[in-house]
């Protein structure tokens, strides 16, 4: 059986790419709140918190489910959602995408439906993902029918640039902490998407959601995670076609062997210049190896 690409190149032109794009909403809310707080001497100052909120998912007017947000990008996790949920498979199967914050509701609108969404969305995963996530149907269901790009190598200079540009990215979680933050990286370490959310989960639909508006492939791609590679991300990013997925965090065991099955690389416990590759140890290129290669043509 021939092996489905989920994020597929194409040539289209940039009048075709409007013309599948879904009529969106632009509905990002507040990230922060402020709150009295009182401190060990009694002090009383002003302090802000992560912002969190329900936003209910309604697909052509049938409940779906509830999503707990930041609310930064809730149009793009509402797409990344439904992809990473394989309810979906184009985009231009969407029509619509409208955020309501004064109901904490979305309406998304197809131009035909979701054949079989009762049975589809009948047995349902709770996940690790913080916000308690969920999946519906198998985890592995089409882990078999996923490949990846096989020729896909990481520098380790790249490893470290992508690593100290997170360090020094302005975030809610610097001001406020409480969320989870995964960034979306091209193959020269440069930042292409950097999304927060309370749960690492969130961020990683929401960054699916801006690779399918965007129609970026993940061939090339580094995706990055403040939290643990579960099973859950990793099958994401599998969807994604992301070969490398790093995270300053640790992972899973389940995580490490669909990893392994998929042949990705994971890198956990990346700080500075630190870092531990777990699987895939041909896709990274150690910097003592391009000197060696270097070399050879003196």
């Amino acid at each position: 059986m021939a092996a489905v690409r989920y994020w597929r190149s194409s040539m289209r032109s940039p009048s075709e790419l409007v013309d599948r794009r879904p009529l969106l909403s632009n509905a990002a809310a507040e990230l922060t709140y402020p709150v009295e707080v009182l401190d060990e001497r009694g002090r009383s100052s002003t302090i802000s918190i992560p912002a969190e909120r329900p936003l209910t998912v309604y697909v052509d007017k049938r409940e779906l489910v509830t999503l707990m947000t930041l609310g930064a990008n809730p149009e793009a996790l509402v797409l990344g959602y439904l992809r990473n949920q394989r309810l979906v498979r184009e985009l231009g199967d969407i029509q619509s995408v409208q955020v309501d914050w004064s109901v904490d509701a979305v309406a998304v609108t197809t131009r035909n439906g979701i054949a079989d969404i009762e049975e589809r969305t009948a047995r349902k995963v709770v996940t690790t993902g913080c916000g308690q996530g969920s999946v519906y149907g198998g985890l592995m269901d089409e882990v078999d029918s996923i490949t990846l790009a096989p020729d896909a190598r990481l520098r380790q200079s790249v490893l470290y640039k992508i690593v100290d540009t997170i360090r020094t990215q302005q975030s809610i979680y610097k001001q406020a902490g409480s969320v989870h933050g995964c960034a979306l990286f091209d193959a020269q370490g440069t930042l292409l998407h950097f999304i927060e959310d309370v749960g690492r989960h969130n961020a990683v639909d929401a960054i699916a959601g801006l690779m399918w508006l965007d129609d970026l492939r993940g061939d090339d791609k580094i995706f990055y995670t403040t939290g643990r590679l579960t099973s859950e991300m990793v099958i994401k990013g599998a969807q994604m076609g992301i070969p490398f997925l790093l995270s300053r965090s640790g992972t899973t065991q389940m995580g490490h062997m669909v990893a392994e099955k998929l042949n990705m690389a994971l890198l956990a416990r990346c700080s500075g210049k630190h870092f531990l590759l777990l699987t895939a140890k041909e896709r990274l290129q150690f910097e003592s190896e391009l000197f060696a290669e270097a070399l050879k043509d003196y």
